[in-house]
């Protein structure tokens, strides 16, 4: 399966999901970014880890994941995120690398580009030293009562749907027939 092919997969996964923009009433988890450089994902690489349904912001490869003493755990699904490469009559040009002047002359000075992808995994999915997660930045989260009157209408609900809380996201899956929420300590009110 090419690059294309998986993120116009995801893309419609979200859509039929029913993604779309609209007022949260939680705490947002920040934008994407990488775990080791800290550095922020950019382009369609903020929506792809952002509609995964984390908590968390951190993504990393599985290389980074294992030089910082964690692991994934087993079963966890990766998640790409894309990027350029350039390279000059077949030599890679490397990011702040000049390009040398070369003229343009039978197939020889040529750019080509080339969509690569990495397949990163969120640290909700990985087993991480102490040492490592208690250096990110978490949303801040605050202690909720739940409402009386919606407890008893769930408790007086007939075959009521379980109530997932993950996530960054609230949505009823019909297929699974569970409402997903985000956690209650994310959100700005009880109500």
């Amino acid at each position: 399966m090419d690059v294309y092919t998986m993120i116009t997969e995801r893309i419609i996964e979200s859509l039929e999901a029913g993604t779309v923009p609209w007022h949260k009433p939680w705490q947002s988890i920040g934008a994407p970014r990488n775990l080791v450089s800290k550095k922020l994902y950019r382009g369609i690489n903020v929506w792809l880890p952002t509609t995964q349904g984390y908590t968390s912001s951190y993504w990393a490869t599985i290389r980074q994941i294992n030089e910082v003493g964690g692991n994934v755990r087993k079963g966890e699904k990766s998640t790409p995120v894309v990027f350029w490469r350039i390279y000059l009559d077949g030599i890679e040009v490397k990011t702040g690398q000049q390009e040398p002047e070369v003229q343009e002359t039978q197939g020889h000075g040529r750019r080509r580009f080339v969509l690569r992808y990495f397949s990163v995994f969120n640290t909700e999915q990985c087993d991480l030293p102490v040492s490592v997660t208690q250096k990110l930045a978490l949303p801040e989260q605050r202690e909720l009562d739940p409402i009386e009157a919606c407890e008893k209408i769930l408790a007086a609900m007939p075959n009521p749907p379980d109530i997932v809380h993950a996530g960054d996201k609230a949505f009823y899956s019909p297929a699974t027939d569970w409402v997903t929420m985000p956690p209650c300590s994310l959100f700005e009110s009880a109500e």
